[in-house]
């Protein structure tokens, strides 16, 4: 029995969230993430359908797969890259993702930055058992792994990444939006003391340039070494035309974007914990900015 493209595209079409958010997990990265989809869609068009039992288990292995290769098709790009590695920003074309825990945490800057510790296979193990419940036999096979190995490398993997993840809960949007609105507040009038009084002592504030762009070389650690360094960003912002910022959601947390213009310099998310600021993860690098602006839908 034949099967027509626009049944292979339907099948793909239904499923896309889901495999963008699989793919981004492994890779996190919007732009590789879109790549990997598409070469998995050639491949896709060209399967007999009649010998798919399960499209969305079938799916997710060819992407997982095609995400491991790219993951290993840049190793040699990573090891040469200038600074601190951030993932690329996620811009969410809906919230919903905030209602759902699992999927918020797993999308966060703070985790896809603990995943990448991982080995590739082990993080694609991790994302696929813990994130999205499938189940070993389908890792194994989109890994090439055997069973056993499979769930080993599950175990590692969450002993690992529980190890070191902090705390996370239930997004309070309205709790976190309001720290946000504080902060900008408090960095605008150059307010020192009120800026520490929201960050956490540890903060850190880290930026990714990858050697292409004016940005701070090193994370900077500290409560008072932080708002030092806010106070001075909203001080050129105030004394440089045309400059201005926006707020907006990224990888489910509050995010600022900074213009010049139309032109755009960079981002930074924040990370909130207990009604303090943990993180900022800033994102500078001009390679990384390129696709920020695209609101992508999740899924799991």
């Amino acid at each position: 029995m034949t099967t027509s493209a626009g049944e292979h595209t339907d099948r793909f079409t239904v499923l896309r969230p889901l495999l963008f958010t699989i793919a981004y997990e492994i890779l996190g990265s919007t732009t590789e993430s879109d790549d990997v989809l598409q070469d998995s869609y050639l491949r896709w068009a060209d399967v007999d359908l009649a010998t798919v039992r399960d499209t969305k288990s079938y799916l997710a292995q060819l992407v997982t797969r095609e995400a491991l290769n790219a993951r290993r098709a840049r190793s040699r790009r990573r090891e040469e890259y200038v600074g601190p590695w951030l993932p690329e920003p996620l811009l969410l074309d809906c919230r919903d993702a905030s209602s759902d825990v699992v999927l918020a945490e797993s999308i966060s800057m703070a985790m896809l930055v603990l995943l990448e510790t991982l080995t590739p296979e082990e993080r694609a193990v991790f994302v696929l058992r813990e994130v999205f419940g499938f189940d070993y036999d389908e890792i194994a096979g989109a890994v090439g792994k055997s069973v056993p190995t499979a769930r080993q490398m599950a175990h590692r993997a969450r002993e690992h990444v529980h190890a070191r993840r902090n705390r996370f809960g239930p997004v309070d949007e309205r709790r976190t939006e309001q720290i946000t609105e504080q902060f900008l507040a408090a960095a605008a009038t150059g307010d020192i003391e009120g800026l520490m009084s929201l960050l956490s002592p540890g903060v850190t504030w880290t930026a990714d340039h990858g050697g292409k762009a004016t940005a701070i070389r090193r994370p900077v650690v500290g409560a008072r070494r932080v708002a030092a360094l806010m106070a001075r960003l909203f001080q050129v912002a105030r004394e440089t035309p045309d400059f201005r910022f926006e707020t907006a959601i990224y990888n489910s947390a509050p995010a600022v974007v900074v213009y010049t213009g139309d032109h755009l310099e960079g981002l930074f998310v924040f990370e909130v914990i207990d009604d303090q600021i943990t993180n900022l993860y800033a994102m500078r690098n001009p390679d990384k900015l390129a696709g920020i602006t695209i609101p992508r839908r999740i899924s799991r």
